[in-house]
């Protein structure tokens, strides 16, 4: 009897090894191995070749064709809505038909709320199918009740088993259908327990190719790791067409859905939830939320405009400088990347003649916003300056800007749609990079446009 080969698959990478070791040499995790059964590739391609009529007879028999990129159908792809606006805008315009989607999230985010909200609202449409493995279907029927939701025309299967799986969704012929989760999924075949990575990976595998082949929308729940990145091997955010990542605190009753991957639309784009005591409920206006500020002003508090997929958000910023009672002053930043703080930090000794070596600097951005991008960086050093000197700074003012090594503002993208933004939520006075400036005046707004941080730190704190 032949020996069964394995192999040694990174659950970080996806990279595999001939033998075990401790440490991945691709991504240089630890302890990130695992061991999966592999099935004799040639026998299932012959298998394969010799049921598939395309390959019979293969020389000039083949049905393929190559086309000219000149011949290739533009026709946009269609699209239908998720019946949530803010699900679709990070969808890049809704739901596609045969499109794979991967949406995580830590424990109690409202993954599982949101898949049913859409559910119920598409099944009146459309046929629907929702497969759950982790909760029974009596847990599934006592939150749609709770939630008050329609659940007329909705299929339910409890099922962890992908084959059976794949035979229902064959009779029901369902347009869209939800997993739920792909961790507990698993396939006959694979020698290994529901949630490692090769039973991850050939699950996604299977219902990936069920959706391409018979134009079905999948939608996959992924758990999360504690570092917040999705659990399993990382080609399984290469095989779907949409990976979104649901985020929220405990604290806080806000969720955001943002893209991580789209082949359909923009990245990064950003949608805003409430969670409610009837679920999720989509926040039109999300600036309005995180503009909830102080009704008495603080030193250290300043609103910048950030921009986030395709449209300009309003956020508050609040630093917090104090003398350290330590050796090595403290560098703590909430939504705002610790090493470009300690960057801002050098610039502005070096340009502002500010001094922050013995102080502890504190950085939040309010209402669980992460600032990925460069525009913050001005208004970091703003909020910085004025816990510093114990300043007020006034409600009707917003600042945005990139900050170089050379002590210059530079230009981000998109100046005038964020000061327009601003001027619509009510703001007077505006500090931004000189190239952003608007060519017409705005009414209303007064624009301020800065070349160096020297010219930035006078025109915020009155010279």
């Amino acid at each position: 009897m032949a020996k069964a080969k394995s192999a040694f698959v990174c659950n970080e990478c996806g990279a595999d090894y001939a033998k075990w070791q401790g440490q991945c040499q691709a991504c240089k995790a630890w302890n990130t191995l695992q061991e999966i059964r592999l099935t004799s590739g040639k026998t299932s391609a012959r298998v394969a070749a010799s049921q598939d009529p395309r390959r019979q007879g293969y020389a000039g028999t083949t049905t393929a064709s190559v086309k000219d990129l000149s011949e290739v159908d533009l026709t946009d792809v269609p699209r239908f809505s998720s019946g949530a606006g803010e699900f679709d805008r990070v969808l890049g315009g809704g739901l596609v038909p045969g499109g794979v989607v991967l949406i995580g999230g830590h424990p109690g985010a409202g993954k599982s709320t949101l898949l049913l909200q859409t559910m119920c609202w598409l099944a009146q449409q459309q046929p629907a199918m929702y497969i759950t493995g982790e909760e029974s279907l009596q847990q599934v029927a006592m939150r749609a009740q709770r939630l008050g939701l329609p659940t007329q025309n909705l299929k339910m299967l409890s099922e962890t088993n992908v084959e059976t799986i794949m035979d229902i969704a064959a009779q029901v012929k369902p347009k869209v259908m939800v997993i739920d989760s792909i961790q507990v999924m698993h396939l006959d075949g694979i020698e290994s327990a529901p949630g490692s990575v090769s039973q991850v990976r050939e699950s996604a595998a299977v219902l990936t190719r069920f959706a391409k082949q018979t134009q079905t929308t999948v939608l996959l729940v992924g758990h999360v790791t504690k570092d917040g990145t999705l659990a399993g091997p990382k080609v399984l955010e290469h095989m779907v067409d949409c990976s979104v990542l649901l985020e929220g605190s405990e604290d806080s009753r806000f969720r955001t859905l943002r893209g991580m991957k789209n082949r359909f639309g923009a990245v990064n784009e950003l949608g805003v939830f409430a969670m409610l005591e009837s679920g999720l409920k989509e926040v039109k206006n999300p600036s309005s939320i995180f503009l909830n500020r102080s009704k008495h002003p603080a030193a250290g508090s300043l609103v910048m405009v950030v921009w986030e997929g395709t449209r300009p958000l309003l956020v508050e910023l609040q630093a917090l400088v104090d003398d350290s009672a330590y050796a090595n002053p403290r560098r703590v930043t909430v939504g705002f990347d610790h090493n470009r703080l300690a960057m801002l930090l050098a610039v502005l000794h070096k340009h502002g003649g500010l001094l922050t070596a013995d102080q502890d600097v504190y950085l939040n951005v309010v209402g669980g916003v992460k600032v990925i991008e460069t525009s913050g960086d001005l208004a970091a050093l703003a909020a910085v300056v004025s816990s510093f000197r114990d300043q007020v700074l006034p409600d009707d003012l917003v600042v945005f800007g990139e900050v170089g090594l050379s002590g210059e503002i530079r230009p981000v993208p998109s100046g005038q749609e964020r000061i327009a933004e601003a001027a619509k939520h009510g703001f007077k006075r505006a500090v931004v990079p000189k190239a952003n400036c608007p060519k017409k005046p705005i009414e209303g707004m007064e624009v301020i446009g800065v070349e160096r941080l020297s010219q930035a730190l006078d025109a915020v704190f009155g010279g």
